[in-house]
């Protein structure tokens, strides 16, 4: 199975089937020094890298840029003026080096580690399939409820946000959009088919928007983190399967994971986040941080590009009225201590361990500005154990799941969130990167009921609906005597759940 880093991996799974007819002005200048991966060997046969390169905004500078690539030994892919980035490939190991010696170039950088000849997501773990047994038993469970999807009983989520309440006041207005940046979204899950925006999905991965039919799908069932992720914002009330937290939104797919390793490389974000603002899109969700970097540390020339490429690109996206929400991550990190070590970066090679300040190395796009960041919760409205979190960056927390801690009374006892996944069927995923998508969903109910609101007004929006958590008075979840988190901050704001738990019902009222 592909490694999927989406939300760096948060997304728990364990098969069992089911088919029924997932520019740098606001950061400082330094930061503490990360040791890199062992730089490109300088052979005649050096390897075919990918790079971003950020120039000034004025068109003069961006076509004398454009001209200066070729003589530092590199390619034009793709040039995004309006926001001053340009996509390149070379060989030459000195690219990045001499790049950013010409006049107007504000930096740049390698965005990987390997070839690109040679081959994340935020969900923590693999995916659990819901059983036929399963099924049986949860549509058992429903038969009481006719106005409920037939596997809805398994849906703890949407009960503990308000959700399967909400429907039935505002289910959504088609009029809104939430583009799934991810692996792909498989739009011909039946869950998924009436609702789902082909004009405003692509395919993303190398930074050239490909829409022809279909290149929003995903290259095989077991990249299902997209599917999933989109069926917890927009499954439609059919009568089949599950239900999403807006079941009357549309929702798209954009593709950015690359098809050899499944990572999410800046280039393919930076794409994505300019194609939904041109279509027309009104929310994207992101479950997943930018590869090859777990953090980006602004005093490395290369991952200070990979940030700056990627804030330009969803700031266009926020001045073009989006709103953007991310998930925290799963390595249960505080992203507002003074040091966290990283053993995982840069994923696509070989891994060094090195001790990062998350104020001054950043988690991309999660840590961006203006970025709804979500930390995730389980069924008792607990901060998830593998939730990544931190005072002044979680805006707000969703369920998410919890399989080990939090155990719901639903028919399966799954702890996790049950959503749509490729060839119409149905899973079971935790992670914050599920967390992301309810609050994306959210979200779409509050631009449906406040269509006129802007992307600020909508995040402020989005806080004060909120169910304000305080922090718990013990976070020791295994009882071992030791605290396996620390929460600071007052009810109303602090390191586990920002503003609160989304809330679904008090969206549409």
């Amino acid at each position: 199975m592909p490694h999927l880093r989406s939300r760096r991996r948060l997304a728990l799974a364990v098969p069992v089937v089911l088919s029924l007819t997932a520019s740098l002005g606001f950061l400082p200048a330094a930061a503490s020094a990360a040791p890199q991966a062992e730089p490109a060997a300088q052979a005649v046969d050096a390897p075919n890298l990918a790079y971003v390169v950020n120039t000034k905004l004025d068109r003069r500078t961006i076509e004398a840029v454009k001209k200066a690539v070729p003589a530092a030994g590199g390619t034009v892919v793709i040039t995004y003026e309006k926001i001053g980035v340009i996509v390149v490939h070379s060989s030459n190991p000195d690219f990045g080096k001499e790049i950013r010696t010409v006049r107007g170039v504000q930096s740049a950088g390698v965005t990987r580690t390997t070839p690109l000849t040679a081959a994340g997501s935020t969900d923590e773990g693999s995916a659990q399939f819901l059983s036929q047994e399963q099924a049986a038993k949860v549509e058992s469970a429903s038969a009481a409820t006719p106005d409920s999807e037939p596997l809805e009983a398994d849906q703890w989520d949407l009960r503990a946000i308000g959700a399967d309440k909400a429907a039935k006041i505002n289910p959504g207005s088609s009029k809104v959009t939430v583009a799934v940046i991810d692996t792909g979204v498989d739009d011909t899950h039946p869950d998924l088919a009436p609702n789902f925006s082909a004009s405003q999905s692509a395919n993303c991965v190398g930074g050239v928007a490909d829409t022809s039919e279909g290149a929003w799908r995903p290259y095989t069932a077991d990249d299902y983190h997209g599917t999933h992720v989109a069926g917890e914002i927009a499954a439609a009330r059919n009568g089949i399967g599950v239900a999403g937290v807006a079941p009357g939104v549309k929702v798209s797919g954009i593709k950015v994971s690359d098809p050899d390793n499944g990572l999410f490389y800046p280039e393919s974000v930076v794409c994505a986040f300019v194609f939904a603002a041109d279509h027309g899109v009104e929310i994207t969700n992101n479950s997943y941080y930018v590869d090859p970097w777990l953090y980006n540390c602004m005093d490395d020339p290369d991952q200070r590009a990979i940030v700056d490429a990627v804030n330009r690109a969803q700031l266009y996206a926020q001045k073009k009225g989006l709103l953007n929400l991310a998930s925290a991550g799963n390595s249960n990190h505080d992203l507002d201590s003074d040091a966290i070590v990283d053993a995982t970066s840069p994923d696509d090679s070989t891994p060094v361990e090195r001790t990062v300040d998350p104020h001054e190395c950043f988690d991309v796009p999660t840590q961006l500005p203006g970025v709804v960041t979500v930390s995730a919760t389980g069924v008792q409205n607990l901060k998830s154990y593998y939730s990544t979190y931190g005072k002044g960056v979680i805006d707000v927390a969703a369920p998410g799941g919890d399989r080990l801690y939090q155990i719901p009374d639903t028919p399966s006892k799954n702890g996790r969130i049950l959503s749509t996944m490729p060839n119409g069927q149905y899973a079971f995923l935790q992670g914050t990167s599920m967390a992301s998508p309810h609050a994306a969903g959210v979200a779409a109910l509050l631009k449906s009921t406040h269509p006129k609101a802007t992307s600020a007004q909508l995040q402020v929006l989005l806080k004060a609906q909120a169910d304000a958590t305080a922090c718990p008075e013990s976070y020791d979840q295994d009882g071992n005597g030791t605290q396996d988190a620390v929460c600071k901050g007052g009810k109303y704001n602090n390191g586990f759940y920002g503003h609160g738990i989304v809330n679904a019902l008090r969206a549409v009222k």
